[in-house]
């Protein structure tokens, strides 16, 4: 059959899925009374409820004799890592763009990638529906942006489409053209993609790509091959990226990606994109050849992480009570399975064993991972999130990440945002107004001063700014940020939160908790108003005497707490708290839970700084 590969890259929100979802309704590949829910390939709970996309998906529609082989990849620069991969799978991308946003920064860096690799871009502006659209001026600058980012001649003549990926409908000309089918995007991919350059008589070869874990199958590997033909049963050597045998085995099962399925296939030529099960230590970025395959494929390497977190193990004295999976070797291993599948994150072990730092890309990728294992019944005791240095060889400075920071805003809050983000080392690139009374701001930010910057962003701006966020480079380290302002209110006492004890402690600052909660000495109850720690008891009841008083008890009215997602969390602790993480509840608490520990281990940073 014809096939064709194609990966659609976009900024996130900017309606990749929803188009999968059309492109897969309008080939077919649904019947005609099936129900299916809205951004189908969204299939991952935690994709569901936040709206965006984490892990990389292949799907494939059927277009008049011609196979189209589809990768839906993550939007969000912290998922950067699932991009780079997959574009060694594809012919082509579809870049989609926002017809008011325009270019956004994660386009920027995923384009730049593909540019780099010589795919040749198709470029959809979608949503051309929406009353803020300026579909012309954003096709504008989409090309501004491949000059850029050195795009050659072939990949500069793009082709481009208007479309409502909602409404199912692709034109090439926006004022003539019918909006009528999705038909123009189907053909124009068969017509510009090339298909897959491939040799069916070499030897069987096929790069690694994506690994996912199956409850029946095991470990099931997605790569596209590149040469020869695959069967079932056939035996297959698994090769590093240095040329060194991993395994040898048998290919137990073969599947090909039917729409949103994943079929039991007896073979698969060259140039198609399959998924692989029998193998039992190879992991991405490994290649698996016929037995004489001589040496492996190339295989693109992936930005290394920027931030780091101390994953340990919960020793507060709530611990085990709502978790079923609590010890360090458990938390190990499941982080171990984590890195194989994603190639940016990097897991180290300390060296007690209690404790195991994770790096990433961000504070949003690391959060899902807390996340995801907090529902597989993990109990966990995180970090504050801290940045990876470098040292220039050259010069033996020390160099710290920079983040390109995009910021879309009202104009009346662009002078509190300037001086908040100049406060954290911030320097401004570009100011300019982006219509309707909206600017657009873009900043090169150190790493360590966004952290915690995004819920201070919407406090300021009224829950009106957007911001994006890349990585741009290592630069030589800004000088010291002054961190969170406010101390907190500690815990001195076990027990359950009692109203009105926690009715006394509002007058000292924003409470976290609600009375029932049950406390720990050294659990973080609320916020200080002032700078320093105070040392509180939140269990402590009313004394009750036997005197009789002519006015009646005022009834105990409490202020709503301030109640945290486990990010807020994370980006609101100092380096010497931790956020204690189980199924049920997210906790913040000191680091020592001991009050005579903590002076103790504060006076010895003081001698160590002085």
């Amino acid at each position: 059959m014809d096939l064709r590969n194609i990966a659609i890259i976009a900024h996130v929100d900017h309606g990749k899925t929803t188009l999968v979802d059309q492109l897969l309704r309008q080939s077919g590949t649904f019947r005609a009374n099936q129900q299916v829910q809205e951004r189908a390939l969204d299939s991952n709970e935690l994709e569901r409820e936040r709206g965006i996309t984490i892990l990389a998906k292949c799907t494939s529609v059927e277009w008049r004799g011609t196979r189209i082989n589809i990768v839906d990849t993550p939007g969000h620069a912290d998922f950067g890592g699932e991009v780079e991969r997959i574009l060694s799978m594809v012919d082509g991308v579809l870049v989609l763009v926002d017809a008011a946003e325009g270019p956004m920064p994660q386009t920027k860096f995923v384009t730049a990638k593909a540019l780099k690799q010589g795919l040749k871009p198709i470029v959809v502006i979608n949503k051309v529906d929406r009353s803020d659209a300026r579909a012309h001026e954003v096709h504008n600058a989409v090309f501004d942006l491949f000059a850029a980012l050195d795009a050659t001649d072939e990949q500069l003549d793009f082709p481009t489409l208007y479309a409502s990926g909602r409404n199912g409908w692709a034109v090439a000309d926006l004022d003539k053209d019918e909006h009528k089918d999705l038909t123009p995007l189907f053909e124009l991919i068969v017509r510009h993609v090339a298909p897959p350059v491939a040799d069916t008589d070499k030897p069987f070869a096929l790069l690694a790509t994506i690994l996912e874990y199956d409850p029946y199958l095991g470990r099931v590997l997605t790569g596209r091959i590149e040469s020869g033909t695959a069967r079932v049963n056939m035996p297959v050597k698994a090769l590093n990226r240095d040329g060194c045998v991993i395994e040898e085995a048998r290919l137990t099962k073969l599947l090909a990606f039917r729409g949103l399925e994943r079929r039991p296939i007896d073979e698969a030529q060259a140039g198609d994109i399959i998924a692989i099960a029998g193998l039992t230590t190879t992991t991405v970025a490994d290649t698996i050849g016929a037995v004489d395959l001589a040496e492996p494929l190339h295989a693109i390497p992936v930005d290394p992480p920027t931030l780091a977190m101390t994953f340990s193990v919960n020793d507060s004295p709530l611990a085990g009570r709502e978790g079923t999976k609590v010890t360090s070797r458990m938390i190990v291993e499941r982080l171990r399975r984590e890195a194989e599948g994603n190639v940016a994150i990097r897991v180290t072990e300390s060296a007690d064993k209690d404790s195991v730092e994770v790096a990433g890309r961000g504070e949003l990728q690391l959060g899902v991972l807390i996340e995801t294992m907090r529902r597989e019944g993990f109990e966990l005791a995180i970090s504050r999130p801290r940045v990876l240095f470098r040292t220039d060889p050259i010069t033996g400075q020390r160099l710290e990440p920079v983040e390109e920071v995009q910021i879309d805003l009202d104009q009346e809050y662009a002078g509190v945002v300037v001086d908040k983000l100049s406060q954290r080392k911030a320097e401004m690139r570009d100011m300019r107004p982006s219509g309707g009374g909206k600017m657009r701001l873009l900043f090169h930010a150190p790493t360590r001063g966004l952290i915690g910057y995004q819920g201070e962003l919407l406090t300021d701006t009224r829950g009106t700014a957007v911001m994006s966020r890349i990585f741009h480079a290592y630069a030589p380290w800004k000088g010291p940020i002054e961190g969170r302002r406010n101390g907190v209110l500690i815990s001195t006492a076990n027990g359950d939160a009692v109203a009105y004890a926690l009715w006394n402690l509002e007058e000292r600052g924003p409470m976290f908790i609600t009375p029932g909660t049950p406390v720990y000495q050294g659990m973080i109850v609320g916020a200080h108003s002032r700078g320093n720690d105070l040392d509180v008891n939140p269990i402590k009841g009313k004394q009750l005497t036997n005197i009789r008083t002519t006015a009646k008890d005022e009834a105990v009215r409490l202020t709503p707490p301030i109640t945290m997602t486990l990010e807020q969390a994370i980006a609101y602790i100092d380096d010497d708290e931790l956020v204690e993480v189980t199924p049920k509840s997210i906790r913040l608490r000191k680091r020592f839970l001991d009050p005579n520990e903590r002076k103790r281990a504060s006076r010895a940073a003081e001698a160590a700084g002085a």
